[in-house]
């Protein structure tokens, strides 16, 4: 591809959003160039001029992108194909520094910003908003065809961006935006299964590691759950005691990949390097008590057990919304690694620590006939607009 030298620059319409404790770029399908309104490389490369990558500096200074996978993020609304819902929310998880998109989950964080979004561009009609309460933004997510419910405040007829919310790992408080998951386990998705080897805890074997015991879940997202006293760890470990040991991002990658191919999601290890954002790998332990990343004090009698979760290879600073309801749900059925972590027996909620404090979620999960499936993850989040107008891309030709 040659660019042309006195081309001026592609003005896509676009909203950089906060979703949760994750930022994104947002686009409406009808305002994408046209080479990029369908699935496929133009897409794709458009995507990754927007964010700045690949970037072999890691910096990300040359796009909106923010060199970390929780701010390396874009997403595409449009008007729901499906009935009884207002949006399709379709999410693309952008490499920092090689050349590719990853379609191949939700994001839960930035599920959070695309009700408010929604309202906000016209997708829902004026007389169907309250002056004043909530509305229920029904949302299709198009990349795991599942429905997501956002709950958005409205005041005076607009959505509601301030309030006293304060979620963990975001530096300001905001109006809180309660999320409903329906139906999130992988009944039909790759996997076949919420579990799809068919056992709440297997015996998982890592090439140069040996083997250990691994919840592998579908529900939100793809999750390989181990222990993390097999691993070496408590449970409170913060980002630089993993993101800066090279052998322990190997270590967990190298679980993450023997996890996907035991979960049918990749045929071989080398497909591994292109989905790098399913499945994630988390590690789980008993309460114990830390100081988060903010410097706030997690008392172990506040929490009912410990999470450290990777996205795309590194350890998050939070904890993704889909990873929590993987968490949620893993936690309410006895017997998984999460669920004893938690104490074992019955629950229908958890407070789990992350790395910047805690989050409680809400899970309900039943066994038909020998099989597990979950019908609905809860979660409280907030979002609010953080800058709208146009992006702009150097044209290419």
């Amino acid at each position: 591809m040659t660019r042309r030298p006195h081309a001026p620059q592609l003005r896509i319409p676009a909203t950089y959003m906060r979703g949760g404790t994750s930022k994104g770029v947002f686009f409406r399908l009808q305002d994408l160039p046209e080479a990029a309104r369908v699935p496929g490389p133009a897409r794709d490369a458009l995507l990754m001029r927007v964010i700045g990558s690949p970037d072999p500096y890691a910096k990300h200074t040359d796009g909106m992108g923010g060199a970390t996978s929780s701010t390396s993020k874009c997403v595409i609304i449009s008007k729901s194909t499906r009935p009884d819902h207002d949006v399709d929310y379709l999410y693309g998880q952008v490499s920092i520094d090689t050349a590719f998109v990853d379609w191949s989950g939700n994001c839960g964080n930035l599920s959070t910003a695309v009700g408010p979004f929604a309202i906000a561009n016209g997708f829902i009609a004026r007389d169907r908003l309250p002056e004043n309460g909530t509305f229920a933004v029904r949302v299709w997510q198009a990349n795991i065809g599942k429905t997501i419910v956002v709950h958005v405040p409205i005041a005076s007829g607009e959505v509601q961006e301030a309030g006293d919310f304060q979620l963990d790992g975001v530096t300001f408080p905001a109006a809180e935006i309660v999320l409903e998951f329906l139906d999130p386990s992988d009944d039909d998705g790759d996997g076949g299964a919420m579990f799809p080897t068919g056992n709440l805890v297997d015996e998982l074997e890592v090439p140069g590691i040996g083997t250990l015991p691994a919840t592998m879940l579908s529900a939100g997202i793809p999750t390989v759950f181990i222990n993390a006293a097999d691993v070496g760890y408590d449970g409170t470990e913060l980002q630089p005691a993993i993101n800066e040991d090279r052998a322990a991002l190997a270590t967990l990658e190298a679980i993450r990949v023997a996890g996907a191919l035991r979960m049918g999601l990749i045929a071989t290890p080398e497909e591994a390097a292109t989905r790098q954002h399913t499945p994630k790998v988390a590690f789980v332990a008993p309460p114990k008590g830390y100081v988060a990343s903010s410097g706030k004090a997690i008392a172990a009698g506040d929490i009912h057990l410990n999470v450290r979760a990777l996205s795309m290879g590194k350890l998050h600073h939070a904890m993704m919304g889909t990873c929590a309801v993987a968490i949620g749900t893993a936690a309410a059925i006895p017997g998984t690694l999460v669920n004893l972590a938690a104490g074992g027996g019955a629950r229908e909620a958890v407070r789990f620590g992350h790395p910047s404090g805690t989050l409680r979620v809400g899970a309900e999960a039943a066994q038909v006939d020998g099989r597990w499936t979950a019908t609905k993850a809860i979660m409280s989040r907030s979002a609010r607009v953080l800058m709208e107008g146009t992006v702009r891309v150097p044209a290419e030709g």
